[in-house]
């Protein structure tokens, strides 16, 4: 693991960017350390290393740990994509540990990219229970969590639990916190791909229980 973090962060340090890294650490409100390198860049520079597969999720979820000590935000999406490449080694006996990482140093990029993981490892052992505990993050103190659970079905498509998708809408409907209020905007536009129909109803009967911002994130494709 140490060997695989080692690498990675010399393929990137060679491709800092200072200049391109302020920029960066600005557009999150100079609240973050980046080496400075696009998406496509980084991807590029470690693709090779993304690849190879690791002995277990617990080999997985260590190595993303030891990513995610770096102080460069870089490091960090180069977990989650690492996560992503090998989800199927996630358990949902992984979910503590992601949700740790979840919860440091937290802004919506980083919960973003792991939230679409959560909803990787909840896909893959999906039955009547295994969503409980998103239950029990939309009601944890930590927006972020709260966060994640309103966006884990981002892309299950019309596998989506629409009781829960609506259930966690409403309960997190009337916050004023902004990341929650996009939030359930987005869960509710990525559905409306697949059963508008099932949005633009929920949206008119729950007018006045939704923010406009919500609102106006739902319609986008209605």
């Amino acid at each position: 693991m140490e060997a695989f973090v080692c690498a990675v962060e010399e393929r990137l340090e060679t491709l800092a960017d200072s200049d391109r890294g302020r920029q960066m650490t600005a557009y999150l409100l100079d609240q973050f350390e980046f080496l400075g390198l696009s998406a496509p860049v980084r991807r590029k520079a470690v693709r090779d290393l993304i690849r190879q597969k690791p002995a277990d999720g617990s080999e997985l979820v260590k190595t993303a740990r030891l990513l995610w000590e770096k102080p460069q935000r870089e490091y960090r999406y180069t977990a989650i994509d690492l996560l992503k490449q090998h989800n199927r080694l996630l358990k949902l006996e992984h979910l503590p540990a992601i949700r740790e990482l979840l919860q440091r140093d937290s802004w919506w990029e980083t919960v973003d990219g792991l939230s679409g993981v959560i909803g990787m490892i909840l896909q893959s052992e999906l039955n009547a229970n295994v969503q409980r505990v998103m239950d029990e993050w939309v009601a944890h103190p930590d927006l972020w969590v709260r966060r994640a659970a309103m966006l884990h079905q981002l892309g299950w498509r019309l596998r989506t639990d629409e009781g829960r998708l609506e259930k966690y809408a409403l309960v997190l409907g009337e916050e004023k916190e902004f990341f929650i209020r996009k939030a359930i905007g987005w869960a509710l536009r990525d559905y409306a791909r697949w059963n508008p129909q099932f949005v633009r109803l929920f949206i008119s009967q729950n007018i006045r229980r939704l923010s406009s911002l919500t609102v106006r994130e739902a319609s986008k494709h209605l």
